[in-house]
């Protein structure tokens, strides 16, 4: 009688051997992966106050301080370098980058590797204490001035707004001033996050391919004021494609860290986006660097904000409540718009012919009889309750998953 049975090759036998192992290895990474997100993603639960626009009889200007003696100093604050270690994104030390930039006519650079503090790598007198915090896979990452020392807590996947909140108050506590790195990059960056998060006090500008800027409308129009920043965040300063693509003038009286931070905080500054003159040719991106449009005033008179520039614009616009355009003006160097009683805010945006992209800081209405200036940190609150029942919930989890890990990996 004939065997029809399968025939076992030796590459099927090998197989059946090593299945239970690596379905086991399968399980034991998955298992770990989870322990790793849920012990992690502890965090306070807080109440939003709901959206509502600035309001009041008062109208702050962020350029209130404006000093022309001093104004304005060219700088890139969010800068990466080659750091000690093994983990590196850039092949250039501090003293290298700088050299970049110095050429290409900055006053400022500093440099916020992740997680760690970078010396000034000429002159202490310059020194920033700032760096990324953030490894998270949702890319929420935030620039952070005046640190003692980095902070390496963060949610693997900060996938709620408490979350983000959270790691801003942590943040908060320890430092300065926080900055929201590239929002448009960040994937819970979501709107109805934007309108809830505060206690940031810088938004970075993030263009990837457009200049309208709408996450920061999102949180203007919900009430949740700040000023803005934009950054090269540099990783190939060798490519002309990535250096001095944008930057910020800040109105300060020199490079040191306290009128930095004096600044900052203030509002007197704004952000550009620079086209890369000379596509490759270094002479000419230099050079063209050294002569970019400038504004050379702007401020408040009752009602009435004004603007002018060094150089003829291409379009002006006026920017206000949920992105809606309140003035757009062609062929000028100068333009005033009288705020209404219905405009929350007002920034402008104006485009040059040679292709830069300047960005003002927000004009806001707010009631100088109870607030020095639009900026409210108290937003949010938590929520004792629900904080305690969302922990409590993650730590069963983290418990059921190390009982599982026993029972299936190490047990078994």
């Amino acid at each position: 009688m004939t065997n029809f049975a399968p025939k076992i090759t030796p590459v099927k036998k090998h197989l059946k051997k090593i299945w239970p192992v690596t379905k086991k290895a399968i399980y034991a990474i998955l298992l770990i992966a989870a322990m790793v997100v849920v012990a992690t993603s502890g965090s306070y639960i807080y109440n939003f106050a709901e959206p509502k626009p600035f309001s009041g009889p008062d109208i702050f200007n962020p350029y209130r301080d404006i000093d022309t003696a001093h104004c304005w100093k060219k700088a890139n604050f969010h800068t990466h370098t080659r750091v000690e270690g093994i983990f590196n994104e850039c092949k250039y030390w501090p003293g290298d980058v700088y050299k970049f930039y110095e050429r290409l006519g900055y006053d400022i650079v500093t440099f916020s590797n992740h997680n760690e503090l970078t010396t000034h790598p000429f002159d202490k007198s310059l020194q920033v204490n700032v760096y990324e915090h953030g490894y998270n896979l949702f890319k929420f990452h935030k620039l952070v001035f005046g640190s003692k020392e980095t902070n390496s807590f963060d949610h693997l996947f900060p996938f709620l707004p408490s979350q983000m909140q959270f790691q801003i108050d942590l943040l908060r506590d320890e430092n300065d001033i926080i900055q929201f790195n590239h929002p448009l990059h960040t994937l819970c960056a979501t709107k109805d996050a934007m309108e809830k998060l505060g206690g940031y006090d810088i938004i970075e500008i993030d263009f990837d391919g457009n200049s309208e800027c709408e996450y920061w409308d999102w949180a203007l129009s919900a009430g949740r004021y700040s000023f803005a920043l934009a950054g090269d965040d540099l990783h190939n300063p060798d490519d002309t494609h990535r250096i001095a693509k944008s930057c910020s003038f800040i109105c300060s009286p020199s490079a040191t860290y306290d009128d930095i931070k004096k600044t900052l905080l203030g509002g007197c500054y704004y952000s550009m986006r620079i086209p890369d003159h000379g596509n490759g040719n270094w002479d000419i991106k230099i050079e063209k660097n050294k002569q970019l449009p400038y504004l050379e005033d702007i401020g408040l008179k009752g009602d009435t904000i004004f603007i002018e520039l060094s150089h003829i614009a291409e379009r002006i616009r006026i920017i206000g409540q949920n992105h809606t355009t309140l003035l757009d003006v062609n062929g000028c160097d100068s333009v005033e718009y009288v705020m209404k009683k219905e405009d929350s805010y007002a920034r402008f945006i104006i485009d040059f012919p040679s292709g830069e992209v300047l960005f003002t800081n927000p004009f806001a209405r707010y009631d100088k009889s109870k607030a020095e200036s639009p900026i409210n940190k108290n937003l949010y609150s938590v929520n004792v309750f629900l904080t305690i029942l969302f922990n409590a919930t993650l730590l069963a989890l983290l418990a059921f998953l190390v009982f599982t890990f026993y029972k299936v990996i190490i047990k078994r």
